[in-house]
């Protein structure tokens, strides 16, 4: 199992993904800005990894704090979320592992003289001074490390409840990388396919190259290698004759945000892949955590869909490949509508549509 990102020595290490598959090299973070740097940089990439690292950039950050009292220290963790909300705007996990760290601090108020028990302070823990600000600094860590434990069981059980979808000798087709390198350590859409294999299952996997970053073909390939798993790397304008020669059984992949009718933003060429599965009549299944879903958001046309520099695509890896001066145009995710997807994959259960009214019913 890969540890993607942790707690070393009061500093946030993750994995740097930008160097895989040559070298496998960890980062010692050590100051906010480095934090939102690795993120911003795809350093740290997959939704779920996303809001794990900030969650402990938020702990980093208070860690170092000056404050004398609780107002103080507020104030701080809400200038650090509002820095780390700007880094990535289509992953919903990155908002969701900040909210939770202020949920907590928040539960840390003092009330009328006195603390509201909360995990790690009760009610003759003192509300001032060194002694408390300490105690909130160690709430918001152990906050943002039980969030990793919490996301390995997660993820555990997307595998458990996506592996009764495989069957054996099956042959499966993913797209970017939803493995243990984009949550804490196990995954999402892979995590379903290791449970498959750990299961006993034969399998075959398909995976796109995934441009202008080539997050299959770095990343995916080489956590497949890991697991001793069939792997067959291919272009991602290859999709569509692999299915008409019915090399495929089934589409899976993860998610970076899942609004309420269960329209689903995930990396650029996702929805092409459901399009071309729905032609081909092959099941297309999403895997996700919960914290994926945003049910404040009707429909997949409300999601923020970040757009990244022009030279990821003209000159990926640092190599030109297209005239200077051309206009550019990279949107890093698309949404696939729900009526493409056959089902989705979470630790609750798979959701199957109607989505609006079953994904409702999952969170009520």
């Amino acid at each position: 199992m890969i540890k993607t990102v942790g707690w070393y020595r009061g500093k946030v290490k993750v994995i740097d993904q930008t160097q895989l598959p040559e070298k496998l090299i960890y980062l010692n973070l050590s100051t906010l800005k480095e934090v939102g740097e690795a993120i911003s940089s795809l350093k740290v990439r997959g939704a779920p990894a996303i809001g794990l690292t900030a969650a402990l950039g938020v702990a980093l950050q208070m860690n170092l704090s000056s404050a004398k009292n609780y107002s103080e220290f507020r104030k701080e963790v809400e200038a650090t979320i509002k820095y780390l909300s700007t880094r990535r705007p289509t992953a919903v996990n990155l908002f969701w592992g900040l909210k939770r760290m202020e949920k907590v601090l928040v539960r840390c108020k003092p009330v009328g003289g006195r603390i509201h028990p909360t995990r790690g302070l009760d009610k003759s823990s003192p509300y001032k001074g060194s002694s408390y600000i300490n105690r909130l600094k160690r709430i918001l860590l152990n906050e943002a490390l039980l969030m990793i434990e919490e996301d390995d069981e997660i993820c555990r059980r997307i595998g458990e409840n996506g592996a009764s979808l495989i069957k054996d000798d099956c042959k499966i087709l993913t797209h970017c990388n939803a493995g243990g390198l984009a949550t804490a350590g196990f995954g999402t859409a892979l995590g379903v396919i290791f449970t498959a294999k750990e299961q006993g299952k034969r399998l075959r996997v398909y995976v796109d190259e995934t441009r202008p970053l080539l997050q299959g073909a770095r990343l995916t390939t080489w956590e497949l290698k890991k697991y001793k798993i069939e792997t067959i790397l291919i272009c991602d304008n290859m999709a569509g004759l692999i299915m008409r020669q019915k090399r495929i059984d089934l589409v899976i992949v993860g998610a970076d945000r899942i609004a309420a009718n269960g329209d689903t933003a995930n990396k650029i060429g996702t929805y092409s892949l459901a399009v071309l599965a729905r032609a081909h009549k092959i099941p297309f299944y999403i895997a996700a955590p919960s914290s994926s879903f945003d049910l404040k958001i009707k429909n997949g046309e409300k999601i923020p869909i970040e757009e990244r520099a022009e030279k990821e695509i003209t000159c990926p890896f640092g190599k030109r490949i297209a005239p200077a001066g051309i206009k550019v145009y990279n949107p890093a995710f698309d949404v696939t509508p729900s009526w493409l997807i056959s089902g989705i994959i979470t630790e609750k259960g798979v959701i199957h549509p109607p989505f609006q009214k079953n994904i409702q019913e999952l969170f009520a």
